[in-house]
């Protein structure tokens, strides 16, 4: 059962994109999405349908506590479900902390469109405008070459701080991971 949300969560639309707060209507295709090896190829393990169900969960309390979290994105008009983009603050304690991270993770069938950088200018957007946030994180494995891509792609720089992530073992393939941020002076640079 999914918690209510209590507080009037923030949910907007770009050209293609539909930004949501999770409903039950979107839970099977993220379990489905997060079962998938190749999707979750830059993660230590695929994710059950219990550990995607407690995701979900988690965004919806930060969407109950502050309005705003890791939103479930859909394709316009036809309200398919794409898979998340959006900000949160990372549970673990990073070196970097405390912070906001934006992030996302999309099915299969939505890659190589242009979605993932769609949707995080306009979740950089909310950040600095609606938010007010002054800074804005985001990291991933070395590897994940498409990630560090789209985080060029929305104005983000390397901030030249690779880390080791606290939740992979030491000599996992996918624990050395590299930093990128934007603060809301330049992101306002770049917009203006």
């Amino acid at each position: 059962m999914l918690p209510a949300v209590a507080t009037e969560p923030i949910e907007f639309e770009t050209q293609r994109l539909s930004f949501r707060v999770w409903q039950g209507r979107h839970i099977p295709a993220f379990v489905a999405m997060n079962a998938d090896a190749e999707v979750m190829r830059y993660f230590p393990s695929v994710q059950s349908s219990e550990q995607s169900i407690a995701s979900v969960e988690a965004w919806l309390r930060q969407f109950a506590e502050q309005g705003w979290s890791n939103w479930a994105v859909e394709r316009r008009p036809s309200g398919e479900f794409l898979g998340f983009i959006g900000l949160s603050v990372p549970k673990r304690r990073l070196p970097f902390s405390p912070c906001v991270e934006i992030g996302w993770r999309l099915r299969r069938s939505a890659w190589g469109q242009g979605y993932a950088t769609e949707g995080a200018k306009a979740c950089l957007r909310i950040g600095f405008e609606r938010i007010g946030l002054k800074a804005i994180v985001s990291f991933t494995a070395l590897q994940n070459l498409p990630s560090v891509a789209v985080m060029e792609r929305i104005g983000m720089s390397n901030a030249n701080a690779n880390f080791d992530h606290p939740g992979l073992p030491p000599g996992h393939a996918l624990r050395p991971h590299c930093l990128y941020k934007i603060s809301r002076s330049v992101w306002m640079r770049h917009e203006v």
